[in-house]
């Protein structure tokens, strides 16, 4: 637990204020102003700091100055911002709720769930509206999490390695149908699915934007006040029956709000990987804190990481645009061979 400073009231009842981590959670808060600002501005079509800020302020200096910061930069800059934050706040949920520190949404099929419905939608029944794909993508995704905990808790208690195991088996057979469907779908539908599926941003719009955004509004302050039953599942079933909380339930709950942070993301965006393995992992790095103020720390990670991952893709070999999924598997992929040498390191002690 970070030092915190002591604040008594009257009264026997004492508040630890978590000085270093609010300090942190403000740097990263911080950290994605400024990275917002540097999107606005980088491009084929170079903007200053104050040719933004007119822009933003609704004085543009030129049309194409409107038209590229109100129609191109600014939503995909915020959808990537937002579906950092859904991702690593389902990542974190997971691993609280599992007290697996290798549960991610990309690793144990939730991701490739939503894949595979949305995926299914647009290369098989592509009259669909395109509404559709978030309620598509929750119902895959809530029912590869449901066979997946079903099998995993089947014996063993879900064991930490039973999970991740059985989550990577599950999400490799889900991948497989989606490449069948790829490799036997209409090739234009399949060409749009396939960019779908490498999780970039550079389309998203103001209607991803207002998705992503109600998803992080409507689902966030259930996450915040479900922290408490959260912490308890973190000590352990038997230490949260003896809190008198209701384990069974409490985890399908926490289980199906993780999923349908996940699908949300994915529906708009496609699937980032290694973003809900990655934020929860760094926010722990840089501040420790109870549940609560670490969801938030994780939430800013996420969203300061999809949002970098989406800049760097974009001007790192411009004109060409690397999706930030591309991006972030780079940054995730060595990241999860560590945690998982370290989690059978310590298993073998």
């Amino acid at each position: 637990m970070s030092a915190g400073l002591l604040i008594r009231l009257d009264g026997p009842v004492t508040y630890a204020l978590p000085v270093h981590a609010l300090t942190v959670l403000a740097v990263l808060l911080g950290l994605t102003c400024t990275l917002v600002v540097a999107s606005l501005m980088a491009g084929s079509y170079p903007l200053g700091a104050t040719e933004v800020a007119a822009t933003l302020a609704g004085r543009a200096p030129s049309d194409m100055a409107q038209t590229v910061v109100w129609q191109f930069r600014f939503p995909r800059t915020l959808a990537a911002l937002a579906a950092g934050a859904l991702l690593a706040l389902s990542g974190a949920t997971l691993q609280n709720v599992t007290r697996n520190p290798l549960a991610d949404p990309s690793l144990v099929g939730v991701s490739q769930g939503a894949g595979l419905a949305v995926v299914a939608a647009m290369v098989a029944w592509s009259e669909l509206p395109q509404a559709m794909r978030p309620v598509l993508a929750f119902c895959g995704a809530l029912a590869v999490a449901a066979l997946i905990q079903g099998i995993a808790m089947r014996r063993s208690g879900g064991a930490t390695m039973r999970f991740i195991l059985t989550g990577i088996g599950v999400a490799a057979f889900v991948s497989a149908l989606t490449s069948a469907l790829l490799t036997y779908g209409q090739i234009d539908r399949a060409i749009s699915a396939l960019g779908w599926l490498s999780g970039s941003v550079h389309a998203a719009g103001w209607s991803e934007v207002a998705v992503l955004g109600g998803a992080f509004l409507c689902l966030a302050p259930a996450l915040a006040a479900a922290s408490r039953p959260m912490a308890a599942m973190r000590m352990g079933p038997e230490m949260a029956v003896g809190l008198g909380l209701r384990v069974g339930l409490t985890r399908m709950a926490l289980v199906t709000l993780s999923v349908a942070l996940a699908a949300a993301a994915a529906a708009m965006v496609g699937p980032i990987g290694f973003v809900g393995l990655v934020a929860p992992h760094l926010a722990h790095r840089l501040a420790r804190c109870g549940v609560g103020l670490h969801l938030a720390l994780s939430a800013a990670t996420g969203a300061l990481l999809v949002g970098a991952a989406d800049l760097a893709g974009r001007l790192a070999f411009a004109p060409v645009q690397i999706p930030a999924g591309l991006v972030t598997a780079l940054i995730g992929v060595p990241l999860f061979v560590w945690l998982l040498l370290r989690t059978q390191a310590r298993a073998s002690l």
